[in-house]
């Protein structure tokens, strides 16, 4: 039913991903009615804290999805993507604090609280445009997309890789989180952005308002993962798998290896900016402590866990962690870094597909066992004639 469903569709032998799209419509319907709708004490009834966690762990999913590109399909492990991640969620805080107005603890109408507090005597020139929500949608790709460029363009051409370009990344965030925690950077410095009021005229504390930054949680997973399989369906995707496996090689035919890996470095890192700039307003804080190298290493636990060059598996891993996250840091909050440490161990020793990988690798083994015995009986039964 599935293969017919989307028998006209790139999805069509992707059935991991014909599941997850099922999966998210159905979230998409589903998750808001029982909220909405169903009256608060029934057991049907979803609760709005519920719903803004799991929009949480969809904007972590898409920020996974994100890196998987990458190190699943070019084979680049990058520790950095926390840092695309941040700056996509910074872009969206400067919106949300231009929006408080005369609303903030000190009433100026167009300073944030922090700035009076400091000092300032007038709006920076980078806040400049962040009063339009427009303009801030557009900052949350382009300052990603600009500092992959830039990022990527050096180290490619230099032909960095491997372990050298991970360890670049991973300094690369960890001088943006320095850099942040400067009151005078001008971005809130060590309590970042907070006390957000409204998006767009709407109250961040109305339920409806938080169904509908889900509902957008959902609908960004759902059109990323389209735009990643149909990256990883194309020519490019192609070239990206052969520059994994045999980078000389690729090089050696005539391919421009930098430029392909630039072309999905940048895409990957506007998805992780998208997926920042979701995360914001339903957490309702930005800080300097996004940049945390740490953020992006268990990035990488989640994509190898769940399962790398899937996609899916990206997002599967994703979500069972920080599930799993959210219930160590409430049962056992001293266990979790131990517990996290040994699943990315676990993964690496016995599941070195990831989960999905496992799943794949066990439907295969049953649909050989199945084909093997249908094979035996037709024998015996072919015997029994003659």
């Amino acid at each position: 039913m599935l293969q017919a469903l989307f028998a006209n569709s790139m999805l069509k032998t992707d059935r991991g991903g014909q599941l997850l799209i099922l999966l998210l419509t159905t979230l998409l319907i589903l998750v808001p009615a029982l909220n909405l709708l169903v009256p608060q004490g029934h057991f049907l009834h979803i609760e709005t804290y519920t719903i803004t966690l799991l929009g949480k762990y969809l904007t972590y999913a898409l920020l996974a999805m994100s890196v998987d590109l990458v190190w699943g399909y070019l084979g680049i492990l990058t520790l950095g993507h926390g840092a695309f991640f941040a700056l996509g969620g910074y872009a969206m805080g400067m919106y949300l604090m231009r929006q408080i107005g005369e609303r903030g603890v000190y009433g100026h109408p167009e300073l944030p609280d922090f700035m009076v507090f400091l000092d300032w005597q007038e709006l920076p020139w980078f806040w400049q445009g962040f009063d339009m929500f427009w303009f801030a949608c557009l900052m949350v790709v382009l300052v990603p997309a600009a500092l992959a460029l830039v990022f990527g363009f050096l180290s490619f051409r230099a032909r960095v890789s491997g372990v050298y370009f991970s360890i670049m990344t991973q300094a690369l965030t960890f001088a943006l989180m320095l850099a942040f925690f400067r009151n005078e950077m001008g971005f809130g410095g060590n309590n970042g952005l907070t006390d957000f009021k409204d998006i767009l005229g709407f109250s961040l504390q109305a339920d409806t308002t938080k169904v509908s930054l889900f509902m957008a949680s959902v609908v960004a997973l759902i059109l990323g993962y389209l735009t990643c399989r149909k990256v990883v369906s194309s020519r490019l995707g192609k070239v990206a798998v052969a520059i994994r496996d045999a980078e000389p090689r690729v090089r050696f035919i005539g391919y421009n290896v930098a430029n392909f890996k630039l072309g999905i470095f940048i895409l990957s890192a506007m998805l992780a900016g998208i997926a920042g700039a979701l995360y914001v307003p339903q957490v309702g804080i930005i800080n300097p402590g996004e940049f945390s190298p740490l953020n992006s290493i268990e990035i990488v636990v989640w994509v190898a866990l769940g399962g790398r060059a899937t996609l899916f598996g990206a997002i599967i891993g994703a979500l069972l962690i920080n599930y799993a996250k959210s219930w160590f840091t409430i049962e056992l909050p001293e266990v979790w870094l131990f517990a996290l440490g040994s699943l990315f161990v676990l993964a690496t020793l016995f599941l070195p597909k990831g989960v999905t990988g496992w799943f794949t690798d066990l439907s295969s083994n049953k649909k050989s066992n199945r084909n093997k015995e249908s094979i035996r009986n037709k024998n015996l039964a072919t015997k029994e004639n003659t």
